[in-house]
């Protein structure tokens, strides 16, 4: 079996985060990068299935060459080979045209990726995907077993969980409980430095968006502290004030 996990290159979420240039770039100085923790989680599912079943596992990040390090990780914790589509990840359509192109050339029985980036919350590639590949995807995933050539899984609904069954191939966007994170060791690091990881140019550089500028949220402000037998001050806060009620 073939797999494709698609894996970003974000902010780890204790970071700092701040803006440059009249607010309009992201600043990166002194920012720490890991895989996005839903991307991790698809990758650790992919690594139990190809424990389980055999096969191959390629990791595919859209991104400029500072991402080689996040995909490094990724070869690490157990996947055989990288591919990088040279070209900073603008939007989420641009983003899904590099992926479908690169899974229609692999042929990938599986195409997995985590539900959502953090840093824009998007939570559309994976849909994308499936409508440029004319296959079904589905999100959030929660659970993955493979029999054959056809998918179990579970994911998440309003009010409750669905139970899916569907032939390969097909795309998914995981979360947890799909699987538990895996630490790479010594040897999957050292043997990391080896496998290859491909840089292939984009198929297109047209983006349907354009951003404007980056705000942060206001601050946050003074604390209220209001005694706990005098009900009817709090719930007029809470109405006038907080104009939550």
């Amino acid at each position: 079996m073939k797999i494709l996990v698609c894996i970003t290159h974000v902010p780890d979420t204790t970071s700092r985060i701040a803006f440059t240039d009249d607010n309009t770039k992201f600043d990166t100085t002194g920012i720490q990068f890991i895989i996005g923790p839903y991307d991790d989680y698809a990758l650790a599912r992919a690594v139990e299935l190809k424990e389980q079943s055999g096969g191959s596992i390629t990791v595919l990040n859209v991104g400029e060459a500072e991402t080689e390090p996040t995909i490094r990780k990724a070869l690490a914790i157990g996947a055989d080979e990288a591919i990088r589509v040279n070209a900073a990840p603008t939007d989420s359509f641009f983003v899904a045209q590099q992926i479908a192109h690169v899974a229609k050339e692999g042929d990938y029985d599986l195409i997995l990726m985590g539900r959502e980036s953090i840093d824009f919350n998007g939570g559309m590639v994976h849909g994308m995907v499936g409508e440029l590949l004319g296959l079904p995807s589905f999100s959030p995933v929660m659970t993955l077993d493979i029999d054959g050539d056809t998918a179990k899984m579970s994911r998440e609904i309003e009010g409750g969980k669905e139970k899916l069954e569907v032939k390969l191939p097909f795309v998914a966007g995981c979360q947890e409980p799909i699987a538990e994170w895996k630490i790479p060791n010594m040897r999957g690091i050292m043997s990391a430095r080896t496998k290859p990881l491909n840089v292939v140019d984009p198929v297109d550089d047209s983006t349907q968006t354009k951003l404007e500028n980056y705000e942060l949220p206001p601050a946050k402000g003074e604390v209220k502290m209001i005694d706990a037998e005098n009900v009817s001050e709090l719930v007029d806060l809470l109405k006038n004030d907080a104009k939550v009620i």
